[in-house]
């Protein structure tokens, strides 16, 4: 009875909600600090994974990129809640972001693919950001220390035979599903105020739902191409709000804020300031080998019209899947590209290998040639030199 009772103890106090923390105190340098032990290690733990990832050969350095993305943070957190937040951005064609308590941000580059415009962009930035304000990493660290305490004791405990056995006890299932289900609370929760942020700093709110449909119709058309069906990203241990129901709530809450004066979305400042990274962030793309969904994020972007960036894209998509007759149609859509104006100068160099492996020999040369004649510091330099007959 003694045990049972010291059980029932237990489970109240991991089940029991956190205490509130104390609200956010930025220092005069602009950065929040740690209170207590928890928070403390905690720190210690990402200041170490940041001072691997300011080496890291994966982050892009570019000044002019980084400026924009802090631009954008600042404009929709404010320039004194901006300080001391330190914006990584990570080479790698997934979609996210992140914030770490210390005010570390991670932005992944395939979220500048999938967010369509500054608005878009800065409906990500302003959720995690307010996971940073509402510090959910630390109560959620809080809460799996706790509860992966209890069922580490649960587990030495006679429970009806099942933890002596090594199985999990229907008790530490309900905890396992409590900390996905705070999870869950604390990404509504940053969605909810991330959109009066949007609607401050001028920018449409209506930006954040529309995200998340356009996440589900690349989910749908990877499923398609693979004859899949789509897996639900909903369930029990699913840490994010299913996105149709998400994409469902963030639209209902932004029409309660949208006004004549916050609807910007900044579309041409956002697609000047990828222009120089666009090659690089669709080579990543398509070497995900993932046909349908590219081909479906590619007609989104091109929903305005197909532009000579999104024409060479299409093309490099094509030229890399490598079907019967896709080299005739990715030189058609780089021919295109070329046409319209405004695609990378490797639009050259794609069309020349599609002409070389679509058998047009002369043709393909004379396009790798226009290639290096406008890139003559290209990475590839010898080896398309190589293709054309040239010296390099």
């Amino acid at each position: 009875m003694k045990r049972m009772a010291a059980l029932a103890l237990l489970l109240t106090a991991a089940a029991a909600p956190p205490q509130p923390p104390p609200d956010i105190t930025v220092t005069a340098t602009g950065g929040y600090q740690p209170v207590d032990a928890d928070e403390r290690g905690l720190w210690m733990q990402v200041d170490e994974y940041e001072r691997q990832m300011k080496t890291s050969n994966f982050i892009i350095r570019d000044a002019a990129l980084n400026a924009y993305v802090r631009q954008v943070f600042c404009r929709t957190v404010g320039q004194g809640e901006c300080r001391g937040v330190r914006i990584y951005i990570v080479r790698t064609p997934y979609f996210n972001a992140s914030m770490a308590p210390n005010g570390m941000m991670q932005v992944w580059s395939g979220l500048f693919l999938r967010t369509r415009n500054e608005a878009q962009l800065a409906a990500v930035l302003g959720h995690e950001y307010m996971h940073y304000h509402a510090r959910h990493s630390v109560k959620g660290f809080r809460d799996a220390k706790n509860k992966t305490n209890a069922m580490a004791w649960m587990s030495i405990i006679p429970f009806g035979g099942l933890a002596a056995a090594g199985a999990i006890t229907v008790a530490q299932v309900g905890m396992i599903g409590s900390l996905y289900a705070n999870t869950r609370e604390m990404e509504r929760e940053a969605d909810a105020g991330s959109l009066p942020l949007l609607a401050k700093a001028g920018y449409d709110p209506r930006a954040a739902s529309r995200i998340w449909g356009q996440i589900l119709a690349e989910a749908d058309a990877t499923a398609a191409e693979r004859k899949q069906k789509r897996r639900k990203d909903g369930g029990m241990f699913a840490t994010h709000p299913a996105s149709a129901e998400r994409q469902a709530e963030l639209t209902k809450q932004a029409a309660a804020l949208a006004s004549p004066t916050a609807v910007a979305e900044n579309a041409a400042e956002y697609r000047a300031a990828l222009a120089p990274w666009w090659a690089d962030l669709i080579d990543d793309q398509v070497k995900l080998n993932d046909f349908g969904a590219t081909d479906l994020l590619l007609g989104q972007l091109a929903s305005a019209g197909w532009t000579g960036d999104l024409l060479y894209a299409r093309g490099e998509l094509y030229r890399a899947r490598g079907a019967p007759d896709d080299f005739a149609k990715a030189a058609g859509f780089y021919r295109d590209a070329v046409a319209k104006g405004g695609a990378p100068v490797e639009v050259y160099r794609g069309l020349g290998l599609a002409l070389l492996r679509s058998g047009d020999a002369s043709g393909g040369r004379e396009a790798l040639k226009a290639y290096l004649e406008r890139a003559p510091q290209a990475k590839d330099r010898a080896m398309m030199a190589m293709m054309a007959g040239v010296k390099a």
